[in-house]
């Protein structure tokens, strides 16, 4: 079953705080580490906490050795409301804090990552690389969309299954869930005119038999930005396509 393209709605804002080709995490991170006011680095923060996206994670880390004792505690804030477990050893290794309450803030943040970690999946899950077959994208860029995209599977309840499992380990994990596993493929086309593709080609998990695919498309923005916008569209309609989160 192959699904017709779901057009994603790109609008595109300027944005005249951001430089000649800034990204908002870029622009956003050298505002957490340059800004002079800890109540703008602290806000800066809090605005890469909300972003649901991965990379924010390297700049939300670093800024844990901000001077400031606000701007420490708000970085420790938006890391728990990241929901990115990559940034549990940055947090472990603040956890001897001096100050009290930016210390309570990583103790919290901590807990509410090892928290989000440990519920139970809806769906358990093999995701192969990400095809680019545009042939055109840069590599940091098809590394940190295929991050994206495993990071939105995981918002969306899954468990992701670990490199080369067996069909036996598979069937018994899945048999211990209780819930359904499913492998798919991700790819990125170009669209003619402009514009990109993704398409999610997705099978049952360990059987192999195929279930379809679906695909999402955008244009009217540099391929980062499309991607951005595309990743969790694609993730969605997969979700609602194959129905990753009935229980078995």
């Amino acid at each position: 079953m192959r699904l017709p393209p779901v057009l994603v709605p790109l609008l595109l804002v300027p944005l005249v705080a951001l430089g000649q080709g800034d990204s908002r995490i870029t622009f956003l991170g050298r505002q957490l580490q340059q800004g002079k006011d800890p109540r703008s680095r602290s806000q800066a923060a809090l605005v890469l906490g909300a972003t649901e996206d991965p990379d924010a994670v390297p700049p939300l880390c670093g800024g844990l050795g901000d001077p400031s004792e606000l701007v420490r505690a708000a970085v420790a804030k938006a890391l728990a409301k990241l929901q990115e477990a990559s940034a549990l050893p940055c947090l472990e290794a603040h956890k001897s804090e001096a100050d009290a309450t930016v210390q309570a803030a990583v103790q919290e943040a901590v807990s509410a990552l090892k928290a989000y970690q440990a519920r139970p999946p809806r769906f358990y899950i093999v995701m192969d690389a990400l095809k680019d077959v545009t042939r055109s994208l840069p590599p940091e860029l098809v590394k940190s969309t295929e991050a994206r995209l495993r990071s939105r599977l995981v918002r969306r309840g899954a468990m992701l299954a670990p490199a080369k499992e067996s069909k036996a380990a598979a069937k018994g994990t899945l048999k211990k869930l209780g819930v359904h596993g499913y492998r798919i493929t991700p790819e990125v086309h170009a669209l003619e005119g402009g514009g990109l593709r993704v398409a999610i080609v997705c099978m049952s998990y360990p059987e192999q038999s195929l279930l379809g695919q679906v695909d999402v498309k955008a244009a009217g923005a540099q391929p980062a930005d499309l991607l951005k916008a595309l990743v969790p569209k694609a993730v969605e309609e997969a979700a609602e396509t194959f129905e990753w989160s009935n229980e078995t």
